[in-house]
């Protein structure tokens, strides 16, 4: 398999709690660290037979764009297919603690965004995980301050906040100042427009307080500024051809991939038919996902949030390789990352094989596969 070329650059390599690419919090403020949820979330096993390994252990947030797993564990989707082998699931706040995590052996299978899935890949040179499949394209707006901000190019000269330095929607803000011809030094945030890079459990705050003017932001924290009397911007959806770009992969761990490619065949068509029952009940998963959420972090969203959140996220089974490759791209115009080989993050093939069975289409690795 290919590795990797080079390295990040080192002013983030030297930032071990700031990885680039690493995907920030993007739920309701919950704590940092893996939460081992066997004890809040259903995840017994169908009671089938059993497959190569008696369990597996699924990573995910607790997070909207992450719905494939809330809604998949909790109601039991995914578990049905993994017959007697059971599902032992935990959360995680952040990218880089689930990509430890799989590098660790504490979880097999993960839902991440495609920033931390590119750094984890970059980091191991080419030797720690798969993109095996989509969860999840959209969910990110620009959010801003009706008052001070009424149109794109009044942007200029205010403080926008990005939820972590290098991370998915930094790259995609900072790549889109670019594309204005606006000029913002990466590091520092300081430019024609300043980027404050501010945790999304903190961005409402910070807007409440006025210490920022707007924010590019994942849901829910967008319909979070929303319901505070932030206007709705733009959507990065409409940047990208059809509308649509990853924001949530499935990976796994090669070892476990080599090792048990019928569970991870299992998981991949738990996920395509929760999906399928997702788009086929739209009110019930909503309400499935935010009964999750309250499971895991004691509360669930009010409906003038999850709502409009929910309404801007498609569940998908294609991972739209072509849009991380392309996201890639734009951290390495940004200054945030040398160019880098990608081949071989991806392994499409049980996910084709399980399309094929359900009667679906292909998807397509954008020529990153596994040769």
């Amino acid at each position: 398999m290919p590795a990797t070329r080079t390295t990040l650059r080192r002013s983030l390599a030297a930032a071990a709690a700031l990885p680039l690419l690493a995907v920030a919090l993007t739920a309701c403020g919950y704590g940092s660290e893996k939460k081992d949820d066997d004890a809040k979330t259903a995840n017994t096993s169908s009671g089938g037979k059993k497959l190569s390994a008696d369990t597996v252990k699924i990573g995910y947030f607790p997070n909207l764009t992450h719905a494939t797993a809330l809604v998949g564990i909790q109601e039991g989707i995914i578990a049905k297919e993994l017959g007697g082998t059971t599902v032992k699931p935990s959360t995680f706040n952040a990218g880089p603690s689930e990509i430890e995590a799989l590098n660790a052996g504490s979880i097999d299978i993960g839902f991440i965004g495609p920033s931390p899935s590119i750094n984890g890949f970059v980091k191991s040179k080419g030797k720690s995980l798969r993109i095996i499949g989509g969860a999840a394209s959209g969910g990110v707006k620009l959010v801003v301050n009706p008052k001070k901000i009424k149109t794109l190019d009044d942007l200029k000269g205010k403080k926008i906040a990005t939820p972590q330095l290098g991370n998915t929607q930094d790259v995609a803000f900072l790549n889109w100042v670019s594309e204005k011809g606006w000029k913002v030094d990466a590091q520092s945030g300081k430019g024609d427009v300043s980027v404050v890079r501010s945790d999304n459990k903190v961005t409402p705050d910070a807007y409440r307080s006025g210490s920022i003017d707007g924010a590019w932001a994942p849901e829910p924290t967008a319909s979070k500024l929303v319901a505070q009397g932030a206007k709705v911007l733009l959507d990065e959806r409409k940047l990208w051809p059809d509308d649509k770009f990853v924001i949530t992969n499935i990976i796994v761990s090669q070892k476990f991939l080599t090792e048990h490619p019928d569970v991870v065949e299992a998981v991949l068509r738990g996920s395509v038919n929760t999906n399928a029952w997702i788009k086929a009940n739209p009110d019930k998963a909503k309400a499935s996902a935010n009964a999750a959420l309250k499971t895991l972090s004691g509360k669930e969203l009010p409906a003038d949030v999850i709502d409009p959140a929910w309404e801007s996220i498609e569940f998908i089974d294609d991972p739209l390789a072509a849009t991380l490759d392309t996201e890639a791209k734009h951290a390495v115009k940004a200054g945030l990352l040398d160019e880098t080989d990608l081949t071989g993050i991806y392994d499409l093939k049980p996910l084709n094989k399980v399309l094929k069975a359900a009667g679906k289409p292909a998807v397509d690795d954008a020529g990153l596969g596994v040769k």
